[in-house]
């Protein structure tokens, strides 16, 4: 396997079923994905389809009834759940629909705080937010709650907190999805830029037929099955 497939995510034969009364609905029926570092993958297709649910189980948020993870060269099935935090602290990043800062700190101290959880000094971690927020063109607003942000910023800032610790797998579900066309343009432009300036491996859902295509690829769940669009 090259070095370029273990430092990314690799899923293998994933199936993922719900009982619904008597009936067992097959959201997911064998799933293989590869990310490779610097591949930025569109998720498509419609509500419902089973794109949440393959995030959260390509985070090691959800466990799958079958199938194999392996997360920077790791195989996340036989861990334990607090393995599986330590694989997914050190390795993934989430940017979800609606940002998720902590209101009672400013933008810096949000893309601080998971870098000092991991271990990351104070003065390393500031330096490394500023640097990240200065990316996202946010330097000026560094000291700001999210209250006083735009939705646009927020979201921006919630992409440098997702990359704070640099992992090696980005997974974002509907990260434009709650902004205006013109500040998810915005957003999406800088979520991009930053991710290919980091060579993370990205897997990306959205709703959005224009985004998807300035991805590097697109896939889409047919029956429980991922087929390339």
């Amino acid at each position: 396997m090259s070095e370029a497939i273990s430092e990314g995510l690799r899923l293998s034969g994933i199936r993922r079923r719900f009982a619904q009364g008597k009936e067992t609905l097959a959201v997911l029926n064998g799933v293989d994905l590869t990310l490779r570092s610097g591949e930025i993958v569109a998720l498509v297709g419609p509500s419902g389809a089973g794109k949440s649910t393959l995030l959260h189980i390509a985070g090691l948020l959800e466990r799958p009834d079958e199938g194999e993870i392996h997360l920077a060269g790791t195989a996340a099935g036989d861990l334990s759940e607090g393995e599986r935090t330590r694989l997914r602290r050190l390795h993934l990043g989430f940017v979800y629909q609606y940002h998720h800062l902590l209101p009672e700190f400013s933008a810096v101290e949000n893309v601080i705080l998971p870098q000092m959880i991991a271990g990351a000094s104070r003065r390393s971690a500031r330096a490394r937010a500023l640097g990240l927020l200065d990316r996202v063109g946010l330097a000026a607003r560094a000291e700001h709650r999210p209250g006083q942000l735009s939705g646009g910023e927020q979201q921006r800032v919630a992409i440098c907190r997702a990359l704070a610790n640099a992992p090696k797998v980005l997974l974002a579900d509907e990260p434009t999805g709650n902004l205006d066309p013109h500040t998810a343009e915005t957003v999406f432009a800088e979520l991009l830029g930053v991710v290919r300036g980091s060579g993370v491996a990205a897997l990306i859902a959205t709703h959005n037929p224009e985004l998807a295509r300035r991805m590097d690829r697109a896939v889409t769940l047919r029956e429980g099955v991922l087929v390339e669009v």
